[in-house]
């Protein structure tokens, strides 16, 4: 099974703590060894970093964890194919273009006769499921709201839609991000946290790395991660229950 980890907040953050831990996953503390990628929204720019090697050796990695890029909604996979070539681009996240927006997206799971058809101008680039999963839904957006973004509650009632609908074709645990707000779908394994003051010590389950976040915060700061196991050993992980989509806004989860 891949790995998914994301991170949104109410002002721009590293994620090197938490990826420091994930990336090992990548073929070191687990399987994970056929690719992995992690993008960052900056404003409304985005950096992507892929490579089809493991996460636990790959000079991007590396150059990632060394680089504390700060942002408000970040998104990582750690690649165990099921469907598809090892090949870059099969490699998650995806990127693509909706009104004027980049859109994240990373898929953990296994979608089994899924061929949908494509009528809003995208298209998959690769052969996996994944992101044919993630056309489908900027096909299924653009033909609802073909004048751009809807106001955000309509636009989560129909994102939660079209993934359930894709969820009846299997395992399907996805991360969706806009800029604006960080998606968690949960079909089997998803977990998340919220830090907030009091901040205190975190230790991470892959490795012996301990941070004090009082250290290294402000009073108002508020970060969630979302992760398909938890990152640390020492904190309250909260199990989102299958079936469940979240949507996180400002580093906590929105009603609804």
């Amino acid at each position: 099974m891949c790995q998914l980890l994301g991170m949104n907040c109410n002002t721009p953050t590293d994620i090197c703590f938490s990826f420091e831990g994930f990336h090992t996953r990548g073929g070191l503390t687990d399987v994970h060894r056929d690719g992995w990628g992690i993008a960052f929204f900056e404003g409304t720019g985005c950096r992507s970093f892929l490579d089809i090697r493991p996460a636990a050796d790959s000079p991007v990695a590396e150059l990632v964890r060394r680089y504390p890029i700060r942002s408000m909604n970040a998104i990582a996979h750690i690649r165990k194919a099921t469907q598809g070539v090892v090949a870059l681009e099969n490699t998650h996240p995806f990127v693509r273009e909706l009104w004027g927006r980049y859109w994240l997206f990373a898929h953990n799971g296994d979608l089994k006769d899924f061929a949908p058809v494509f009528g809003g101008g995208f298209r998959p680039v690769g052969s996996t499921d994944s992101e044919r999963a993630f056309c489908l839904i900027l096909d299924t957006l653009k033909a609802r709201f073909p004048d751009g973004p809807p106001e955000a509650p309509l636009l989560f009632e129909a994102l939660r839609g079209v993934i359930r609908a894709i969820a009846t074709h299997g395992e399907c645990n996805v991360l969706l991000s806009n800029g604006d707000f960080l998606l968690a779908h949960c079909s089997t394994h998803l977990s998340y946290l919220v830090r907030q003051a009091p901040f205190s010590v975190a230790h991470l389950k892959d490795r012996d790395l301990t941070v004090d976040f009082s250290e290294l915060t402000t009073h108002d700061d508020r970060v969630a991660i979302i992760a398909t196991a938890p990152i640390t050993d020492n904190e309250e992980w909260i199990r989102i229950e299958p079936g469940t989509t979240l949507v996180f806004v400002d580093g906590a989860p929105v009603p609804g």
